[in-house]
Protein backbone atom coordinates (compact mmCIF):
# COMPACT_ATOMS: atom_id res chain seq x y z
CA UNK A 1 0.00 0.00 0.00
CA UNK A 2 1.45 3.31 -1.17
CA UNK A 3 1.27 6.54 1.59
CA UNK A 4 1.65 10.06 1.14
CA UNK A 5 3.80 11.96 3.12
CA UNK A 6 2.17 12.78 6.61
CA UNK A 7 2.40 15.23 9.58
CA UNK A 8 2.23 14.09 13.12
CA UNK A 9 1.07 16.04 15.90
CA UNK A 10 2.06 15.47 19.74
CA UNK A 11 -1.59 14.06 19.95
CA UNK A 12 -0.85 11.64 17.50
CA UNK A 13 2.27 10.33 18.37
CA UNK A 14 0.71 9.91 22.51
CA UNK A 15 -2.62 8.46 20.66
CA UNK A 16 -0.81 6.03 18.73
CA UNK A 17 1.90 4.48 21.05
CA UNK A 18 2.55 3.46 24.71
CA UNK A 19 5.70 2.75 26.78
CA UNK A 20 5.67 -0.99 26.37
CA UNK A 21 5.58 -0.67 22.50
CA UNK A 22 7.83 1.46 22.14
CA UNK A 23 10.28 -1.01 24.32
CA UNK A 24 9.51 -3.81 22.25
CA UNK A 25 9.75 -1.60 18.68
CA UNK A 26 13.57 -0.61 19.93
CA UNK A 27 14.15 -3.83 21.11
CA UNK A 28 13.52 -5.50 17.62
CA UNK A 29 15.40 -1.92 15.93
CA UNK A 30 18.47 -2.37 18.35
CA UNK A 31 18.44 -6.32 17.22
CA UNK A 32 18.39 -5.55 13.65
CA UNK A 33 21.45 -3.25 14.56
CA UNK A 34 23.26 -5.72 15.55
CA UNK A 35 22.68 -7.77 12.29
CA UNK A 36 23.82 -4.63 10.43
CA UNK A 37 20.27 -4.21 9.42
CA UNK A 38 20.19 -0.24 11.09
CA UNK A 39 22.69 2.10 12.23
CA UNK A 40 23.28 5.35 13.55
CA UNK A 41 23.92 9.03 12.09
CA UNK A 42 26.87 10.87 13.79
CA UNK A 43 25.02 13.37 16.20
CA UNK A 44 25.91 16.82 15.01
CA UNK A 45 25.35 20.60 16.13
CA UNK A 46 26.38 24.29 15.59
CA UNK A 47 26.43 26.78 17.87
CA UNK A 48 24.00 29.38 16.82
CA UNK A 49 24.21 31.48 20.31
CA UNK A 50 26.36 31.62 23.52
CA UNK A 51 24.34 28.63 25.02
CA UNK A 52 22.37 27.68 21.69
CA UNK A 53 22.96 25.34 19.78
CA UNK A 54 21.26 23.86 16.36
CA UNK A 55 21.38 20.09 16.88
CA UNK A 56 20.34 17.04 15.18
CA UNK A 57 20.36 12.78 15.20
CA UNK A 58 19.01 10.27 12.83
CA UNK A 59 19.90 7.05 11.25
CA UNK A 60 18.88 4.65 8.87
CA UNK A 61 16.32 0.77 9.46
CA UNK A 62 16.97 -1.03 6.66
CA UNK A 63 14.81 -3.79 8.07
CA UNK A 64 12.07 -1.19 8.24
CA UNK A 65 12.78 0.48 5.14
CA UNK A 66 13.24 4.23 6.48
CA UNK A 67 15.57 6.61 7.09
CA UNK A 68 15.58 10.29 8.87
CA UNK A 69 16.36 13.00 11.22
CA UNK A 70 15.77 14.17 14.35
CA UNK A 71 16.50 18.19 14.26
CA UNK A 72 15.99 20.91 17.27
CA UNK A 73 17.46 24.21 18.27
CA UNK A 74 17.85 25.22 21.85
CA UNK A 75 17.21 29.05 22.51
CA UNK A 76 16.94 30.29 26.08
CA UNK A 77 16.19 26.67 27.05
CA UNK A 78 13.43 26.10 24.59
CA UNK A 79 13.06 23.89 21.60
CA UNK A 80 10.35 22.48 19.36
CA UNK A 81 12.10 18.71 18.28
CA UNK A 82 10.49 17.49 14.66
CA UNK A 83 11.65 14.42 13.35
CA UNK A 84 11.77 13.70 9.19
CA UNK A 85 11.12 10.03 7.65
CA UNK A 86 12.48 8.78 4.24
CA UNK A 87 11.65 6.19 2.31
CA UNK A 88 14.90 4.07 1.57
CA UNK A 89 13.31 2.66 -1.16
CA UNK A 90 12.58 6.12 -3.58
CA UNK A 91 13.83 9.02 -1.29
CA UNK A 92 10.08 10.25 -1.16
CA UNK A 93 9.31 11.74 2.57
CA UNK A 94 7.04 9.78 4.63
CA UNK A 95 6.56 11.97 7.78
CA UNK A 96 7.11 14.79 9.68
CA UNK A 97 6.39 14.01 13.22
CA UNK A 98 6.70 16.50 16.11
CA UNK A 99 9.14 14.43 18.31
CA UNK A 100 9.33 16.49 21.82
CA UNK A 101 6.89 14.11 23.11
CA UNK A 102 8.89 11.05 20.99
CA UNK A 103 12.10 12.07 22.33
CA UNK A 104 10.65 11.38 25.68
CA UNK A 105 9.32 8.20 25.30
CA UNK A 106 11.90 7.10 23.42
CA UNK A 107 14.70 8.08 26.64
CA UNK A 108 12.31 6.25 29.56
CA UNK A 109 12.00 3.34 26.40
CA UNK A 110 15.75 3.03 26.36
CA UNK A 111 15.95 2.40 30.28
CA UNK A 112 12.89 -0.08 29.66
CA UNK A 113 15.16 -2.46 27.18
CA UNK A 114 18.07 -1.99 29.58
CA UNK A 115 16.17 -2.88 32.34
CA UNK A 116 14.30 -5.50 31.19
CA UNK A 117 17.37 -7.81 29.38
CA UNK A 118 19.94 -6.97 32.76
CA UNK A 119 17.41 -6.26 36.04
CA UNK A 120 16.53 -9.67 37.91
CA UNK A 121 13.36 -11.32 36.67
CA UNK A 122 11.18 -10.95 39.69
CA UNK A 123 12.75 -7.33 40.84
CA UNK A 124 9.54 -5.75 42.42
CA UNK A 125 11.00 -2.21 43.82
CA UNK A 126 12.85 0.32 42.09
CA UNK A 127 14.84 3.27 44.06
CA UNK A 128 15.23 6.33 41.84
CA UNK A 129 17.73 9.25 42.70
CA UNK A 130 16.44 12.69 40.96
CA UNK A 131 12.69 14.25 40.48
CA UNK A 132 13.12 15.96 37.37
CA UNK A 133 10.91 15.53 34.19
CA UNK A 134 12.47 12.48 33.00
CA UNK A 135 11.76 10.62 36.63
CA UNK A 136 7.62 9.45 35.92
CA UNK A 137 8.79 8.03 32.58
CA UNK A 138 11.74 6.22 33.98
CA UNK A 139 9.64 4.65 36.82
CA UNK A 140 6.47 3.88 33.86
CA UNK A 141 9.34 2.33 31.76
CA UNK A 142 10.49 0.08 34.83
CA UNK A 143 6.75 -0.93 35.59
CA UNK A 144 6.41 -2.01 32.50
CA UNK A 145 9.58 -4.80 32.29
CA UNK A 146 8.80 -5.63 35.87
CA UNK A 147 5.90 -6.06 38.51
CA UNK A 148 6.99 -3.24 40.10
CA UNK A 149 4.78 -3.41 43.82
CA UNK A 150 7.50 -0.52 45.66
CA UNK A 151 8.97 2.91 44.26
CA UNK A 152 11.56 4.71 46.88
CA UNK A 153 12.34 8.27 45.50
CA UNK A 154 15.03 10.70 46.49
CA UNK A 155 16.35 13.89 45.51
CA UNK A 156 18.09 17.10 47.52
CA UNK A 157 14.58 18.84 47.95
CA UNK A 158 11.67 17.42 50.05
CA UNK A 159 8.82 19.42 48.14
CA UNK A 160 10.30 17.44 44.71
CA UNK A 161 10.01 14.09 46.16
CA UNK A 162 6.71 14.60 47.76
CA UNK A 163 5.50 16.08 44.19
CA UNK A 164 6.76 13.17 42.37
CA UNK A 165 5.41 10.58 45.16
CA UNK A 166 1.85 12.21 44.45
CA UNK A 167 2.59 11.93 40.32
CA UNK A 168 3.80 8.58 40.88
CA UNK A 169 0.15 7.32 43.02
CA UNK A 170 -1.69 8.97 40.54
CA UNK A 171 -0.33 7.48 37.66
CA UNK A 172 0.13 4.16 39.59
CA UNK A 173 -2.11 3.73 42.69
CA UNK A 174 -1.18 -0.14 42.75
CA UNK A 175 2.32 0.90 43.69
CA UNK A 176 3.44 1.89 47.43
CA UNK A 177 5.73 4.64 47.17
CA UNK A 178 8.08 5.86 49.50
CA UNK A 179 9.78 9.49 48.99
CA UNK A 180 13.18 8.86 51.04
CA UNK A 181 14.39 11.49 53.01
CA UNK A 182 18.32 9.82 52.80
CA UNK A 183 19.69 9.08 49.62
CA UNK A 184 21.31 5.61 51.74
CA UNK A 185 17.89 4.79 52.74
CA UNK A 186 16.04 5.28 49.13
CA UNK A 187 18.59 2.94 47.57
CA UNK A 188 19.42 0.35 50.40
CA UNK A 189 18.38 -3.22 49.48
CA UNK A 190 16.72 -1.93 45.73
CA UNK A 191 17.11 -4.47 43.28
CA UNK A 192 16.80 -1.84 40.63
CA UNK A 193 17.91 1.27 41.35
CA UNK A 194 17.59 4.36 38.13
CA UNK A 195 20.22 7.57 38.42
CA UNK A 196 18.66 10.51 37.04
CA UNK A 197 20.17 13.80 37.82
CA UNK A 198 22.11 16.60 36.61
CA UNK A 199 24.80 15.95 39.33
CA UNK A 200 28.13 16.97 38.57
CA UNK A 201 30.12 15.16 40.96
CA UNK A 202 29.92 11.45 41.55
CA UNK A 203 27.29 10.47 44.51
CA UNK A 204 26.54 6.77 44.40
CA UNK A 205 28.89 4.18 45.51
CA UNK A 206 29.54 0.53 45.54
CA UNK A 207 29.18 0.63 48.97
CA UNK A 208 25.36 1.71 48.47
CA UNK A 209 24.67 -0.87 45.74
CA UNK A 210 23.38 -4.48 46.93
CA UNK A 211 24.33 -7.92 45.65
CA UNK A 212 22.12 -8.39 42.39
CA UNK A 213 20.85 -4.64 42.05
CA UNK A 214 20.81 -3.56 38.58
CA UNK A 215 21.82 0.13 37.79
CA UNK A 216 20.61 2.50 34.85
CA UNK A 217 22.97 5.21 34.82
CA UNK A 218 20.62 7.97 32.60
CA UNK A 219 21.82 11.21 33.64
CA UNK A 220 24.89 11.74 33.08
CA UNK A 221 25.23 12.13 29.04
CA UNK A 222 28.00 15.18 29.00
CA UNK A 223 30.93 15.12 30.71
CA UNK A 224 30.69 18.17 33.32
CA UNK A 225 28.20 15.10 34.97
CA UNK A 226 28.78 12.68 36.65
CA UNK A 227 26.20 10.19 38.99
CA UNK A 228 28.91 7.18 39.89
CA UNK A 229 31.78 6.12 41.33
CA UNK A 230 34.41 3.91 39.59
CA UNK A 231 34.23 1.65 42.47
CA UNK A 232 31.19 0.19 40.87
CA UNK A 233 32.53 -0.86 37.33
CA UNK A 234 34.50 -3.74 39.27
CA UNK A 235 31.63 -5.50 40.66
CA UNK A 236 29.71 -5.47 37.32
CA UNK A 237 28.88 -8.86 35.63
CA UNK A 238 27.77 -6.78 32.13
CA UNK A 239 28.26 -3.41 31.69
CA UNK A 240 26.27 -2.36 28.47
CA UNK A 241 25.33 0.77 26.84
CA UNK A 242 23.47 1.67 23.72
CA UNK A 243 26.51 3.37 22.12
CA UNK A 244 29.85 2.86 22.65
CA UNK A 245 31.64 5.53 20.70
CA UNK A 246 28.90 7.86 22.77
CA UNK A 247 30.38 6.49 26.32
CA UNK A 248 34.13 6.84 25.19
CA UNK A 249 33.35 10.42 23.99
CA UNK A 250 30.98 12.01 26.49
CA UNK A 251 30.49 9.77 29.80
CA UNK A 252 33.08 10.72 32.41
CA UNK A 253 32.58 7.99 34.45
CA UNK A 254 33.32 5.66 31.73
CA UNK A 255 36.36 7.35 30.32
CA UNK A 256 37.82 8.35 33.56
CA UNK A 257 37.71 4.63 34.36
CA UNK A 258 38.19 2.75 31.10
CA UNK A 259 40.05 5.61 29.39
CA UNK A 260 42.78 5.38 32.34
CA UNK A 261 43.62 2.20 32.11
CA UNK A 262 41.85 0.62 34.77
CA UNK A 263 40.17 -2.13 32.49
CA UNK A 264 39.59 -2.84 29.43
CA UNK A 265 37.09 -1.45 26.64
CA UNK A 266 36.16 -5.29 25.77
CA UNK A 267 34.10 -5.12 28.94
CA UNK A 268 31.68 -2.67 27.56
CA UNK A 269 29.12 -3.92 25.06
CA UNK A 270 26.07 -2.20 22.94
CA UNK A 271 22.86 -3.57 24.33
CA UNK A 272 22.29 -4.38 20.41
CA UNK A 273 24.59 -7.21 21.36
CA UNK A 274 23.45 -8.80 24.09
CA UNK A 275 19.84 -8.69 22.71
CA UNK A 276 20.90 -10.07 19.42
CA UNK A 277 22.48 -12.66 21.36
CA UNK A 278 19.74 -13.75 23.84
CA UNK A 279 21.74 -12.79 26.51
CA UNK A 280 20.00 -11.68 29.53
CA UNK A 281 21.35 -10.79 33.31
CA UNK A 282 24.15 -13.96 34.01
CA UNK A 283 23.11 -16.33 37.24
CA UNK A 284 24.51 -14.66 40.70
CA UNK A 285 25.36 -11.46 39.27
CA UNK A 286 26.76 -9.09 41.67
CA UNK A 287 26.01 -5.75 39.72
CA UNK A 288 24.79 -5.14 36.22
CA UNK A 289 25.12 -1.70 34.42
CA UNK A 290 23.47 0.03 31.89
CA UNK A 291 24.82 3.75 30.28
CA UNK A 292 22.03 5.50 27.90
CA UNK A 293 23.57 8.31 26.28
CA UNK A 294 21.26 8.78 23.53
CA UNK A 295 21.16 7.55 19.25
CA UNK A 296 19.41 8.20 16.65
CA UNK A 297 18.14 4.56 15.50
CA UNK A 298 16.54 5.05 19.30
CA UNK A 299 14.07 8.16 18.07
CA UNK A 300 13.95 6.23 14.57
CA UNK A 301 12.50 3.13 16.03
CA UNK A 302 9.90 4.96 18.10
CA UNK A 303 8.83 6.86 14.71
CA UNK A 304 8.91 4.02 12.78
CA UNK A 305 6.12 2.70 15.38
CA UNK A 306 4.12 5.47 15.62
CA UNK A 307 3.83 5.60 11.44
CA UNK A 308 2.95 2.71 11.08
CA UNK A 309 0.68 2.71 13.85
CA UNK A 310 -0.63 6.45 12.96
CA UNK A 311 -1.26 4.77 9.07
CA UNK A 312 -3.20 2.35 10.39
CA UNK A 313 -5.72 4.08 11.93
CA UNK A 314 -5.75 7.26 9.90
CA UNK A 315 -4.13 9.64 12.16
CA UNK A 316 -2.33 12.75 11.25
CA UNK A 317 -2.74 15.49 8.58
CA UNK A 318 -2.00 14.57 4.74
CA UNK A 319 1.01 17.06 3.47
CA UNK A 320 0.68 18.69 -0.34
CA UNK A 321 1.60 17.05 -2.82
CA UNK A 322 4.89 17.95 -3.71
CA UNK A 323 5.36 19.65 -7.37
CA UNK A 324 8.50 20.32 -9.34
CA UNK A 325 8.76 23.62 -10.57
CA UNK A 326 10.97 25.00 -13.07
CA UNK A 327 14.10 27.23 -11.73
CA UNK A 328 13.72 31.05 -11.57
CA UNK A 329 16.91 31.30 -13.89
CA UNK A 330 15.94 34.49 -15.31
CA UNK A 331 16.46 37.88 -13.33
CA UNK A 332 13.79 40.75 -13.26
CA UNK A 333 16.28 42.63 -15.00
CA UNK A 334 16.68 40.80 -17.61
CA UNK A 335 13.70 40.10 -18.21
CA UNK A 336 12.51 43.57 -18.78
Amino acid sequence: MTHGPIWLSEADVTASIDLGAAIGALARVLAAEADGKAQNMQKTLTMVGANDALQAIGGSVAAEGLCGTKTWVNVAGKSQTILVLFSLTDGSLRAVIEATALGQIRTAAMSGVGTDWMAQEGATELAIIGTGKQALPQIAAVAAVRPLKRVRIFSRTEASRLALANAVRSKFPEIEVVAATSLQGAVEGAPIVTLCTNATEPFFTSAMAGHGTHINAVGAIVPARSEFTGDIFPRCAEIAVDTLDGVKELSREFIDYFGGGQASWDRVRPISQLIRAGRRRPANADLTLFKPMGVGIADLAVAVEVLKRSEARALGHALPERIRMDLPLRTQKAAE
